[in-house]
């Protein structure tokens, strides 16, 4: 199974946007392109582990509104 592909968009809380591909910081006084190759990859490993988190409560939520499993074996 490949790695949760990152969605477009701002971080919660956060001055860090992920737009076409590259990431931007971004305030009121506008807009500056971050070219940092740490500090990027630092950002993608976060936008991945957040996209894994998501993926992880959506399939839980999925199993949870399932029937429950019938005890074949007759077991307790």
């Amino acid at each position: 199974m490949s790695a949760p592909t990152p969605r477009p968009g701002r971080f919660v809380r956060s001055p860090v946007v992920l737009r076409d591909g590259q990431w931007w910081l971004v305030s009121g006084a506008g807009s500056l392109l971050a070219s940092d190759p740490t500090f990027t990859s630092t950002l993608d490993c976060l936008a991945q582990a957040m996209a894994a988190a998501d993926q992880a409560v959506a399939d839980l939520r999925a199993r949870e509104s399932e029937p429950p499993a019938s005890d074949a074996g007759g077991q307790r």
